[in-house]
């Protein structure tokens, strides 16, 4: 068996290796001064780069230690430094890939002996010299049933280790584990220059040739390196990579010890020539290499050799940001109505500054054609701010009560991003009372989805029931998750607004409070809309997250009825929707006051479920109402009945359910949906933007 030629007499060969390579890698002496390298100096060898301070040929490097050879072998140019062929060479890591050579100890069937193969001398060089065998990027890696083979650094570190793999048999091994079975790495310390590796002679195949006739050893890229089983059993290791396996040299700028005496140039040999350099010192012994500035790349050894780069062809900034290029760096901007935060490297919603001209030209002087809705807490505007249209709310009377709705509203709506609520993207503070600018809400609001002219019959009841979970999901959040919890005090349908999709998003909060902290606090001002109004509040003066539960019960009301919150005509109990409902359901009459078409296409269970849910709304007891969250999920619950009318329904008037109640009866629910037939997520007869009251 031939693996290898040459080398049959370990010893001679050694002597003469080391002669040749110390003669190859001496000492690099530098001479006084910094000499720029021609333009006619080569700056590739076959496919690899050669940069300065590297170089090919006379006059071409930074000194004698970076000289490159370019040799052809097999028709094929190769860039050498001494007998190592150099795969790559990195600047901004300060290092050197070469082919190493691979050491063998096989048994040889025909002359029944062992026999070494390969080199022994791994790497040859002087104290002084650039190159250090990486430490980090480099492990001793051996091979074999039962090798042992040793690494030194005898006149260097005074280094001394060795590498162990044993096995008994094949099925020992597997694929990718190089841990001491068929295969092992040892790391090595740093500042060597110089290694030899041999076996120990009396540990070898001799006795498991069959199955494992050489033992391998090499210093080589940890990596690149993957054990594989056949390694045992074949000669596929060597001849995977032909006798040589990648291995990297840190190299470094070594006459001095440090940055710190590089730059004060006392023999005008400082290396790091552009102005856009930096002096990193060497991690592996003394020295240092040179890195271009944030901001810059290119080569920092030659004059003007670091470059801006444009960091915006990287797209570093998030997708919904600009990104700005400038002259050493680059910087992210937000949308409107957000800011960039760099250390996550997002647009998080903002509350800015915007200026009053900008309001003006943006609303074409508040022109009343640009008039969204009008209500107690302010006008609304609709305005275009860097090419996005957003909504522009300034009150109509200035007083100091208004004063401190509209600061409530900006200290409110700055603590809250979350979908179904509206966005606030920023304030004008030059005019006697802050305008708000948040965002533009394109479509209705629920109450023209339910109330307006031939709405009803246009939307299907999935739908509204999708909007009213999403508000609830809103209001959830104000309640349970922001910090401190916000009570709404107007929840009302024309206070839902509906985007583009027709998702839900809460709005309008002037009459909002952060939640008490001292139980002893109350509200002096009615606030809210009437047949809104949860009657204990009126009562008590004290606004709790129960008055939203009360009023999104009569949302819950409108659309299954269809009707307004509150007559102008008839008697007490004639004119609230909600003495109506609650009358209608104490006397088992609820079918008297659902809308028609309603009643009419929708299961009665689905309709009982959501009856029942208003009903826990309106407790006039507020503590026995349900908690939003509670609301929501129930909601949630509906939903998926009504979109897949297969799944069991819980419900009986008089039963206990996810409120707090034990159902005592099921039903089987089929759904058909109102005739047109719509998706839940189509469009429905888009109108002219409305937004808050």
């Amino acid at each position: 068996m031939t693996l290898y030629k040459g080398m049959d007499e370990p010893k001679s060969m050694q002597v003469f290796l080391k002669l040749c390579l110390g003669l190859v890698l001496l000492v690099a002496q530098y001479a006084p001064g910094i000499a720029v390298p021609s333009s006619d100096c080569p700056r590739q060898c076959g496919t690899v780069e050669i940069p300065y301070p590297f170089g090919i040929g006379a006059n071409c490097s930074l000194s004698v230690g970076f000289n490159i050879s370019c040799k052809v072998q097999d028709g094929v140019s190769r860039p050498f430094k001494g007998d190592f062929e150099v795969l790559d060479i990195s600047l901004t890591h300060g290092t050197l890939r070469v082919l190493n050579y691979i050491t063998a100890y096989c048994y040889n069937a025909s002359t029944t002996s062992m026999k070494f193969f390969g080199r022994y001398d791994g790497y040859v060089g002087r104290p002084s010299s650039l190159y250090r065998l990486s430490d980090v990027q480099n492990k001793f890696t051996v091979i074999g049933c039962n090798a042992l083979a040793f690494i030194s650094d005898y006149n260097g570190t005074g280094y001394q280790g060795l590498g162990v793999a044993t096995c008994r048999n094949l099925s020992d091994l597997a694929d990718g584990s190089c841990s001491g079975m068929g295969c092992s790495q040892t790391a090595i310390p740093k500042r060597m220059y110089y290694y030899d590796t041999t076996f120990l002679k009396g540990v070898n195949t001799s006795e498991i040739w069959e199955f494992n006739p050489c033992s391998y050893a090499v210093l080589m890229e940890a990596a690149t390196f993957r054990f594989n089983t056949t390694y045992i059993n074949t000669n596929k290791f060597n001849d995977t990579y032909n006798g040589r396996v990648p291995m990297i040299l840190d190299w470094a700028v070594r006459d001095v010890k440090s940055c710190d005496v590089a730059k004060q140039n006392n023999m005008g040999t400082y290396a790091c020539l552009s102005s856009n350099s930096d002096c990193v010192d060497s991690t592996n012994d003394q020295g240092y290499t040179c890195n271009c500035t944030n901001g810059y790349e290119g080569n920092p050894y030659l004059q003007d050799g670091c470059k801006d780069v444009n960091e915006c062809s990287h797209g570093p900034c998030p997708s919904d940001c600009y990104c700005h290029n400038i002259v050493g760096e680059y910087r992210c901007s937000c949308r409107l109505g957000k800011k960039y935060v760099k250390e996550s490297n997002t647009c998080n919603p903002n509350t800015g500054l915007i200026i009053e001209a900008q309001l003006i030209r943006a609303t074409d002087n508040f022109n009343s054609s640009r008039i969204l809705g009008k209500g107690g807490h302010g006008t609304v505007y609709k305005g275009i701010i860097n090419n996005m249209p957003v909504a522009i709310k300034r009150c109509a009377v200035v007083d100091e009560r208004q004063k401190r709705e509209f600061g409530q509203e900006m200290l409110i709506l700055s603590q809250i991003n979350h979908k179904h609520v509206v966005k606030l993207l920023g304030c004008c503070l030059e005019v006697e009372v802050p305008i708000l600018v948040y965002e533009f809400v394109l479509n209705d609001t629920l109450f023209e989805l339910i109330h307006g002219k031939n709405q009803a019959l246009q939307i299907s009841f999935s739908t509204l029931l999708r909007i009213a979970h999403e508000a609830a999901e809103g209001l959830s959040f104000l309640h349970s998750f922001a910090s401190p919890p916000i009570i709404h005090g107007d929840v009302k349908t024309s206070n839902i607004l509906l985007d583009d999709n027709y998702m839900a998003k809460v709005s309008d909060f002037g009459a909002s409070i952060l939640a008490p902290s001292d139980k002893e606090q109350f509200i002096t001002m009615v606030k809210g809309t009437c047949g809104y109004l949860d009657p204990e509040y009126m009562q008590t003066c004290q606004l709790t997250d129960k008055s939203d539960v009360y009023s999104f019960g009569v949302i819950l009301l409108e659309i299954l009825t269809g009707q307004l919150p509150l007559k102008l005509e008839g008697s007490e109990k004639q004119r609230s929707l909600a003495l109506i409902f609650l009358s209608a359901m104490k006397e088992n009459n609820l079918n008297d006051v659902l809308v028609s078409h309603v009643k009419v296409q929708e299961s009665k269970e689905l309709l009982a479920g959501l009856a029942d849910l208003a009903k826990k709304c309106l407790d006039m007891c507020g503590d026995n109402r349900p908690s939003m969250k509670e609301v929501a999920d129930e909601l949630n619950r509906l939903r998926k009945l009504s979109l897949h009318p297969w799944v069991r329904l819980d419900v009986e008037p008089e039963a206990e359910n996810l409120l707090g109640r034990e159902s005592t009866r099921g039903y089987d629910i089929e759904l058909s949906g109102y005739p047109v037939g719509e998706s839940e997520n189509q469009p429905i007869n888009p109108r002219s933007s409305y937004y808050a009251r």
